[in-house]
């Protein structure tokens, strides 16, 4: 995290904390909040790549150096674009007892933001995400093990929620990579299928390979969704094996 520093005691001021200019009138008011919206619908349009300081100052008709009497780098940015997504999916996330149900419902909102926001996953997993609705995704995912009987501490707690969050990441960037592989080609499954059929079929007539076989002759092949819930829960109840009855 790109941060200022206070001169008084030589502590990091992060963005989190640190005031904003006072208003003042002007043909194009900004706070925060309209330069992160900003921002993120230039992503959504056209990517990570689309965004920076002069761009979003642009789509907001004000100049660019008024903006960094709200933020000082690029990386603050991405960091308030992805904390504003982390709302998007804490805000309506169970609240209760039920420890699986929290942790589904969190992956599926990952995922769906993942949907709205492609960009999102490019900055999952990545530097740690420490903003106020991360923290509160953090503290969703933590608090509902934490309650669950039969965990061995706060350890078994951070593997359990990370070993989630670790298959959510893995499938999310997935299941965005082959959107935008399908988007870049203009090929879809069927077309694939049509160019490497002929191929994989030669080399699967090897006998080398024959568990492959039954992948591609046996397997139903599932849709996105509901192969990111049979993943899903394989990992749920993984974690149930370590809880008491």
């Amino acid at each position: 995290m790109t941060a200022g520093r206070d001169t008084t005691d030589d502590e990091p001021t992060l963005v989190w904390e640190r005031p904003e200019p006072p208003h003042r009138p002007a043909p194009s008011p900004l706070d925060r909040d309209r330069i992160v919206r900003a921002a993120i619908e230039l992503a959504d349009a056209d990517g990570l790549g689309a965004v920076s300081l002069r761009k979003v100052a642009t789509a907001l008709d004000a100049g660019p150096m008024r903006l960094y009497g709200y933020l000082s780098t690029k990386d603050e940015l991405l960091d308030l674009m992805v904390d504003m997504v982390y709302g998007e999916i804490t805000s309506s996330a169970p609240v209760g007892d039920d420890w699986r149900a929290t942790l589904r419902s969190l992956a599926h909102r990952t995922a769906q933001a993942a949907r709205r926001h492609e960009w999102f996953a490019d900055l999952l997993g990545g530097r740690p995400h420490i903003g106020p609705n991360a923290l509160a995704y953090m503290e969703a995912s933590f608090a509902a093990l934490d309650r669950a009987p039969g965990f061995a501490g706060i350890d078994a707690v951070m593997q359990a929620v990370s070993a989630v969050n670790a298959y959510v990441i893995g499938a999310v960037r997935s299941q965005t990579s082959e959107q935008r592989a399908e988007r870049a080609t203009g090929s879809d499954k069927q077309q694939w299928q049509t160019a490497y059929g002929p191929y994989m079929s030669r080399m699967l007539a090897t006998g080398r390979y024959p568990t492959l076989v039954k992948v591609f002759q046996d397997a139903t092949h599932p849709d996105a969704d509901t192969t990111f819930d049979a993943g899903l829960d394989y990992i749920l109840d993984g974690i149930a094996t370590h809880l008491s009855p």
